[in-house]
C-alpha cells in the first residue's frame, strides 16, 4: 500500500507567517534572479499547437454558487495580463511574475480555497482553474515545465472531468507558481479567454509543430490508509509522435498521490 501522512493542522497564526515568509522569498528571488521572463508582445504566431476549454460554472456539493460567479469575475481578471505572452527562445514563464498579488483592491473577489482538505473562502479563489488549463496544454507542446505544484487533495468525483486525474496545477501567489521555460529555438504564444461557458486557451507557434502529443494514465488506484482516510494515486506519462519520421517514444510526466475529499464507496 501507497501510505500518504496525515495532514497536520497548523495555527492560523503560523499559516499566515509562514506564508508571508514564502512571499517575500519569491519577490526576493524574482529581484535578483538572472532569468529572462516573457512578457506581452506584438508576435505573430500562427500555427496553433493545443487549444482547450474548461467549464466555468459546477454545481459541486456543499459549495455556494456565488463562489463560482466571484471565481469568473477572478479568471476574468488574472487572465488579462497573461493574454498574448509570448514565451521566446530562454524565457520562462511565471504566472505570479505576470498576474500579481491578487487583492480586493484589484476587483478580486471571494472565491473557494482548499486548505488540508476543507473548503474554504478567500479573496482570489478560484484560479486554481486557470493553472490547471494552462498545465494540460503545456503537456502537448515542447515547452519545459519547471515548476509545478501539484494538487495534495482530490476534492470532487469525476463529474465532467475530461482529463485525467492529476493533470493539474495548484496556484497560491506567489510561491505555489506554474512556470514554463523554452528551450527551443521557436516562439510560443499562449492565449486566454472567456465566453458564457467555458475558460478557453490557446498554445500556438511561430513554426509549424512535427510533435504531436497524447497524455495519459497508467497505476491509476484508491488505498483507504491507516488513519481513516482514502488516497489516490497515479502515474501521468505522454507518448511523443514525429510526425515526419513516424518515431514514438514515452516519458513519465508525474507520479501523484493525493487526499480524497470524499469517500469513494459512496459519492458520485
Amino acid at each position: 500500500m501507497k501510505e500518504v501522512e496525515k495532514p497536520i493542522e497548523r495555527s492560523a497564526f503560523r499559516r499566515l507567517c509562514g506564508r508571508e515568509y514564502y512571499i517575500l522569498k519569491r519577490k526576493l528571488q524574482w529581484l535578483f534572479s538572472p532569468t529572462k521572463f516573457s512578457k506581452v508582445r506584438n508576435v505573430e504566431c500562427p500555427h496553433k499547437v493545443i487549444e482547450h476549454k474548461s467549464m466555468l460554472l459546477r454545481k459541486l456539493k456543499d459549495v455556494d454558487m456565488y463562489l463560482q460567479h466571484n471565481k469568473i469575475t477572478n479568471l476574468r481578471l488574472a487572465i488579462a495580463p497573461l493574454d498574448g505572452v509570448v514565451i521566446r527562445p530562454g524565457e520562462t514563464f511565471s504566472i505570479w511574475r505576470l498576474v500579481g498579488r491578487p487583492s480586493a483592491r484589484k476587483g478580486y473577489k471571494e472565491g473557494m480555497m482548499i486548505h488540508n482538505g476543507k473548503v474554504r473562502t478567500g479573496v482570489g479563489g478560484g484560479l486554481c482553474q486557470l493553472g490547471n488549463l494552462l498545465y494540460w496544454m503545456v503537456l502537448h507542446t515542447p515547452l519545459t515545465v519547471t515548476e509545478r505544484w501539484r494538487h495534495s487533495y482530490d476534492v470532487f468525483p469525476d463529474s465532467n472531468r475530461t482529463v485525467p486525474f492529476a493533470c493539474g496545477a495548484t496556484l497560491a501567489y506567489n510561491y505555489i507558481d506554474l512556470q514554463l521555460k523554452n528551450e527551443t529555438d521557436m516562439n510560443f504564444k499562449i492565449n486566454l479567454w472567456l465566453d458564457d461557458e467555458y475558460l478557453h486557451g490557446t498554445i500556438s507557434c511561430d513554426c509549424e509543430n512535427c510533435l504531436r502529443y497524447e497524455v495519459f494514465e497508467r497505476d491509476h488506484c484508491i488505498e483507504h490508509q491507516w488513519w481513516g482516510g482514502y488516497t489516490r494515486h497515479n502515474r501521468i506519462w505522454r507518448k511523443i509522435t514525429d510526425l515526419k519520421t513516424g518515431e514514438e517514444r514515452e516519458e513519465l510526466v508525474s507520479e501523484n498521490n493525493a487526499i480524497m475529499m470524499y469517500n469513494p464507496m459512496i459519492d458520485k
